[in-house]
């Protein structure tokens, strides 16, 4: 078939024989470990809000603060474009990425849970740091503690749930890192729509609660347990064996049991994770989990469109009031549209959630172009009608966006990599995520001004290209076992011809 054939899971090994129940503990584990996509959500927030402050303009960027007073001097698309300023934004990701390589190490040999517990310290040091700054660089520096933080827990959160969850609900159970994400949006959104109302220090008030989220994780990280995959992976068999009994809630666990340690002998034999990510047999993983999907979530527009939500919609002639209040409007359509993902993503599968919001996204792309190209120029602003017109196709395609690429960049490459690369492959994911965000956040405002409605073109053209790549290479992985998900590439009728029927699987397994 075209769009790409999967394998049902008859076909696979010992899936059948796997058993669970939906335990107390479990349920614990599960809200803990999200607890990390909080931090990532609270950040993406609370920056674009602080950023259009004008008690933060006024102390950190005046030239901003005096040119966002002239409104009609100059055009509207230029307003915000300034590189010091969207270095406040994307400082945090570039730090993120960097520290994901030392995450990839800490997971591994320590653990998902050392990881999770290492990115709430940096957090919360760097909210420390942001809310006391005097000046830019400690802003920097509080900037790069949080992303250090991210990295180490965007690395380990969407393994842990994906590890912890059983094959059935796997799906479910990883997008809770996405409605925890997409809640810390909201709440602080509407931390920024009250403290915009507290002058001089609201801003510092919206930075500084970021402490909590991080408090909350460390806290709640300190009684996580290890996921059997990684005790396993350090050796630990008998440990592993009770942590899956335990969390599986049943002692019928020998079958999964077996497939884990199957997995964590080829990864032993592994010195070079990344060097491994390279071989043939991992070609898939690396060309759509790796680089195709994490590039391709950024490059939809959205995080652009929540970094700057309140700059845009100031830009576009809403008051600094009505334009957080379009925020906080654009982060609860974020909510639901997880909580919709989370409800039917392990029914209806991975690919039919790409291609269905990614042909919506594609519509409401052009949409906010053509609108933009007809009725906004210099010095004028938006009709009242046409401004509500905007926030409401923003908002469809955030539900769109929030049910597919949002949840599924995270989901779907975190399914896909083997054990033996896992770790190093999360790295790889996190690292590609946070360029193209770090990219996108660095060049969107210069771009928006230069661009002008030609951006959104240019991201509807993306979205184009993305759900091609979807339908032409991605297998369904709805209900297959983590350890087992590599049968599908010798079933897929472009990957077979490149992994072949997995021989090369089988003598690496019964080497030395």
């Amino acid at each position: 078939m075209a769009g790409g054939g999967f394998t049902d899971a008859g076909n696979l090994k010992r899936a059948h024989l796997y058993e669970y129940r939906i335990t107390p503990y479990f349920i614990f584990a599960c809200i803990v470990a999200a607890l990390g996509g909080s931090l990532f959500g609270y950040d993406l927030g609370v920056s674009g809000g602080v950023t259009s402050m004008d008690d933060f303009l006024k102390e950190f960027f005046p030239k901003i603060y005096r040119r966002k007073q002239e409104h009609l001097k100059e055009t509207d698309y230029c307003k915000y474009d300034n590189q010091i300023l969207t270095l406040f934004t994307s400082s945090l990701y570039f730090a993120g990425l960097v520290s994901t390589f030392g995450a990839s190490y800490v997971t591994r040999t320590k653990g998902r849970r050392a990881s999770i517990l290492v990115g709430a310290v940096s957090f919360f040091l760097g909210a420390i740091l942001n809310a006391a700054a005097v000046n830019i660089l400690m802003l920097i520096i509080g900037r790069i503690l949080l992303g250090v933080g991210i990295g180490f827990g965007n690395q380990a959160v969407p393994l842990y749930l994906s590890e912890t969850a059983p094959a059935k609900i796997r799906g479910a159970v990883n997008q809770l890192f996405q409605l925890t994400t997409c809640l810390g949006i909201l709440v602080a959104t509407l931390i920024n729509y009250g403290t915009e109302k507290i002058h001089p220090w609201g801003w510092r008030l919206s930075l500084g609660l970021a402490t909590i989220p991080a408090v909350l994780m460390f806290v709640g990280g300190l009684f996580l347990p290890e996921t059997p995959n990684s005790l396993v992976e350090q050796g630990k068999l008998e440990e592993g064996k009770r942590a899956l009994i335990k969390i599986r809630g049943t002692p019928n666990v020998d079958a999964e049991f077996a497939d884990l340690v199957e997995a964590s002998e080829a990864a032993r034999a592994v010195k070079h994770p990344f060097r491994n990510l390279l071989k043939r047999k991992n070609r898939p993983q690396l060309v759509i989990g790796a680089l195709g999907i994490p590039a391709f979530q950024q490059l939809t527009g959205n995080n652009s469109i929540l970094f700057y939500a309140p700059v845009m919609f100031q830009s576009l002639g809403f008051g600094s009031g009505a334009a957080l209040y379009s925020s906080v409007i654009t982060s609860a359509a974020l909510v639901v549209a997880a909580l919709i993902s989370m409800a039917f993503v392990d029914k209806f599968g991975r690919r039919a959630f790409f291609l269905e919001a990614g042909a919506e996204m594609f519509c409401y792309m052009v949409a906010v172009a053509i609108t933009l190209a007809l009725k906004f120029g210099e010095g004028q602003e938006l009709p009242k009608g046409l401004g509500m017109f905007l926030v409401i196709i923003i908002c469809l395609f955030v539900l769109a966006y929030g049910r597919s690429w949002g949840p599924l960049g995270w989901l779907v490459p975190s399914e896909l990599f083997p054990l033996e690369t896992r770790s190093a492959g999360q790295s790889m994911v996190v690292c590609v995520n946070l360029f193209f965000t770090a990219v996108i956040a660095q060049c969107f405002l210069v771009s928006l001004c230069h661009l002008k409605y030609g951006i959104f073109l240019l991201f509807a053209g993306l979205i184009l290209i993305m759900s091609s790549f979807i339908f032409f290479l991605l297998p369904e992985t709805k209900q297959v076992p983590i350890e087992e998900v590599y049968l599908l590439w010798q079933n897929h009728w472009f990957w077979k011809k490149i992994v072949g029927d997995g021989s090369e699987r089988e003598l690496e397994g019964k080497q030395p």
